[in-house]
């Protein structure tokens, strides 16, 4: 989406609010402000870029640190005068190192799913005699499959037979196993998701 400055309220100061969010978690990064000119160089460049009030220039973040934020989607608030911004980023977004200036944990609830899905992503060439995941990702993907049917009977067991906490733990090997099985066919979560707010439409 292609934002016009001018349609938007701005501040006194001539500035907008940008909330930048994970556009894969959803986890809320960053709080930053831009002019006219910070919001027309992310639009073309693609990497978010804000205007610093207190050294009355443009920054792009991770000019220095290397930890870029890459434009996804660009959206306005109902009353136009707030930015939301998606993005994907490389390395911490706070200068303190953490993911979030909002607090140094990661994505949870349903978000830490993508974050866990980037995570199977990043062992796909780590050594199988190692990692678990890697083993499942470069072995043949009958075998992956298999884990996720036996996962699946684990869990449909666990959930009449078995106590709450044992469905749980089952649940989660099930939804891991899924991940797995997902990205070893080059699919991921997103288009499950998909398909599943299809049906929904």
């Amino acid at each position: 989406m292609i934002v016009d400055f001018y349609s938007l309220k701005l501040g006194a100061n001539g500035l907008v609010p940008a909330i930048v969010q994970d556009a894969d978690t959803l986890q809320v990064l960053m709080l930053g402000y831009m002019n006219e000119a910070a919001l027309t160089k992310t639009q073309e460049t693609g990497l978010v870029t804000f205007h610093s009030r207190s050294r009355d220039t443009l920054w792009t973040k991770g000019e220095t640190s290397g930890n870029t934020l890459s434009l996804v989607g660009l959206d306005v608030d109902c009353d136009a005068d707030t930015l939301l911004i998606k993005a994907r980023p490389a390395g911490p977004t706070c200068h303190e190192g953490t993911v979030s200036c909002f607090g140094a944990e990661g994505a949870s609830g349903v978000g830490f799913l993508s974050y866990l899905e980037t995570l199977i992503e990043g062992r796909k060439d780590a050594d199988p005699s190692s990692s678990y995941t890697a083993k499942l990702l470069q072995g043949p993907l009958v075998k992956a499959a298999q884990k996720v049917g036996e996962e699946g009977v684990e869990t449909a067991l666990a959930a009449v037979a078995e106590t709450d906490q044992d469905f749980l733990n089952e649940a989660a090997d099930l939804l891991y196993h899924l991940l797995v099985v997902t990205r070893a066919k080059d699919l991921s979560l997103n288009q499950i998701l998909e398909v599943l707010m299809s049906r929904h439409s």
